[in-house]
């Protein structure tokens, strides 16, 4: 069996995979496990683990060890850890072992010395387990997870992932399994499970909520302290009565108002406010890091709002998808590298399509200035299981993400997915419209796309696709309030109704995805909508099309499909290894108007 000293994983900015609640000792898991295909209805102890996988990376990938290609319907995966490493980590007598798992797709069970601790359902969400009572008074303790991911299950989230043996037109190699960070965490017998910051700028207030996990005795208390620069900003401390408690504090500097928005959130001053968390009982002290970002997003009339002023979003879909590493990230500073890649070419904000991702990302476009469309993973299939998984999962994500200022946008569904006979089936537009108004329910801060590209129900902007080749005809047919507000009432260019059973008034109008000009590879083998043969004729018809959206009028945005090739998809401003085919200084200029 894989038994591996556990290292205290290093303080490397961006590196921790929980960024807005870190505690100063965690350990990292990732690195080779036992590993075993198949086997699906057998016992832990019955499984013969015969290979050995990098985590966190699918077996899929090269970046695993494995690069397996066909059709897998269940993992499982084995290591062990000593009971030295977790005392050097910091584990006492009155201490909780936290076992975390940021994403495993898609139905897991994990055990631990022979325990069951976690089981969990969904292929994006986090999941934890105190581990504390399966550990061993001596010896090494041994960890067991089995996935299930059926590859042609249509009615879980699949994303982009090919429910074919092999990749075709705009799918993927899939993801199985672990493909996200493991680690250990070891907190005192009262602990703080979660945080969530919300801000509101008129009146200088911020409000954390805080989940609280063990026991809460007469002496509980709450203490907060917000810092920028080293600056003082607020303090509270507060009686903790109950598992779930808030607290509520007020920024003087911010009552200024010549002065307020020194300490907004924006892509040109990403400010960020420190925050030291503290939890103290009679006999334990838990204490936690975070950070938040002070700024408000709306839709208004016909204009997008950031911090209550119009913004245009010049947007570029992102599959974050890497070619030796599939939906998981080559490694932490691959993360940064796109945030930075994605502000280079003079973008200023990215649609992470069809995926939740790492929150390491997120933690990048909050310090780094990126607005972020945050979206999940759609099923194929509409059902009770898909809506009901839909929902479960999506519910799951935003509380994940809903702290993150960079996230300006929530967007459940994407071109009808999962929904595709939405214009005739009044179940379907329910399911639409409920998902929309739940993510409202959990974070009323933020636009909701109710179904992004067409047949919207109820989303707070007009969104369409239009993968037109020419940049004269994309002009004229978005060159007028008219025009534009003529196909809102009838059909967009996919020949696909852009609203069913929405109310028609006035929103801000995007283009969300347009563009997609392939460069023919050497093979000759690519897939886009439109193909450009030198890479030339590539630089002129993107920049074409890009000047095109960006000189209509009533559009308060749009989102260029898309940042780098993935698989057989050769339309990226990129190559599959981050690359550019034109200068991007060429690609800059267009994006920014220049």
């Amino acid at each position: 069996m894989t038994s591996i000293p556990l290292p205290i994983a290093s303080r490397q900015e961006g590196d921790h995979p929980r960024p807005q609640l870190l505690r100063e000792r965690w350990t990292d898991l990732t690195g080779p496990w036992d590993f075993a295909l198949g086997a699906p209805e057998a016992a832990p102890g019955d499984v013969v683990f015969d290979r050995t996988i990098l985590v966190p990376f699918p077996p899929e990938s090269t970046a695993s060890g494995l690069g397996e290609e066909g059709r897998i319907h269940s993992v499982w995966y084995r290591r062990t850890f000593g009971r030295q490493e977790l005392q050097a980590a910091g584990l006492s007598e009155e201490g909780r072992l936290l076992l975390h798992f940021g994403a495993v797709d898609w139905e897991a069970t994990v055990w631990v010395n022979g325990v069951t601790v976690a089981t969990h359902r969904g292929g994006q969400s986090p999941f934890s387990a105190d581990v504390t009572h399966a550990l061993r008074a001596d010896g090494d303790n041994e960890i067991v997870v089995h996935a299930v991911d059926d590859p042609e299950d249509v009615s879980i989230l699949r994303g982009k992932q090919d429910w074919r043996e092999q990749p075709h037109a705009i799918w993927y190699h899939r993801t199985t399994g672990i493909w996200q960070p493991v680690w250990l965490e070891v907190v005192p017998k009262t602990s703080v499970a979660a945080l969530t910051w919300s801000t509101d700028i008129p009146s200088a207030g911020v409000e954390l909520d805080v989940e609280i996990a063990g026991e809460i005795d007469d002496e509980t208390w709450l203490h907060v302290e917000l810092f920028h620069e080293g600056e003082l900003l607020s303090e509270t401390r507060t009686r903790v009565l109950s598992r779930f408690e808030s607290a509520r504090m007020r920024l003087p500097r911010q009552t200024n108002g010549q002065q307020h928005e020194e300490l907004l959130w924006s892509p040109e001053h990403p400010t960020l406010i420190d925050a030291t968390v503290r939890l103290e009982t009679r006999s334990s002290a838990d204490a936690v890091a975070s950070y938040f970002g002070i700024r408000s997003v709306a839709a208004v009339g016909a204009a997008f709002l950031l911090n209550d002023r119009p913004v245009k979003l010049r947007a570029v879909l992102a599959q974050n998808y890497w070619p030796q590493s599939h939906l998981a990230a080559p490694s932490a500073a691959a993360l940064r590298r796109e945030v930075e890649l994605i502000r280079e070419l003079g973008f200023n904000t990215a649609r992470v399509h069809q995926k939740a991702e790492d929150p390491r990302f997120l933690y990048w476009a909050d310090r780094l200035g990126l607005m972020v469309w945050a979206e999940t993973a759609n099923a194929y299939a509409f059902d009770r299981r898909a809506a009901s998984t839909l929902m479960t999962e999506w519910m799951s994500l935003v509380e994940r993400d809903t702290s993150h200022p960079s996230v300006i946008v929530w967007v459940p569904l994407n071109e009808s997915w999962g929904v595709q006979h939405i214009a005739h089936d009044e179940r379907q537009r329910a399911l639409s419209r409920s998902v929309s108004d739940m993510t409202r329910a959990l974070d009323g801060t933020r636009p909701v796309i109710s179904n992004d590209g067409w047949e919207h129900t109820d989303s707070d902007i007009w969104t369409i696709h239009d993968y037109e080749a020419d940049p004269a005809v994309l002009a004229e047919r978005y060159g007028s309030i008219a025009a534009v507000e003529a196909m809102i009432h009838g059909f967009g260019p996919a020949g696909r109704r852009i609203a069913v059973d929405a109310d028609r008034g006035r929103k801000p109008v995007m283009l969300t995805e347009f563009g997609g000009v392939s460069l023919r590879p050497d093979n000759g083998q690519d897939w886009g909508y439109s193909t450009a043969e030198t890479p030339a004729d590539f630089g002129d018809r993107v920049c074409g099309l890009i000047r095109a959206a960006d000189g209509a009028a009533p559009l308060s945005g749009f989102c260029y499909t898309q940042l780098t090739d993935t698989g057989q998809e050769t339309n990226g401003l990129l190559y599959d290894d981050r690359t550019p085919k034109v200068p991007i200084a060429d690609i800059r200029a267009a994006v920014l108007g220049e």
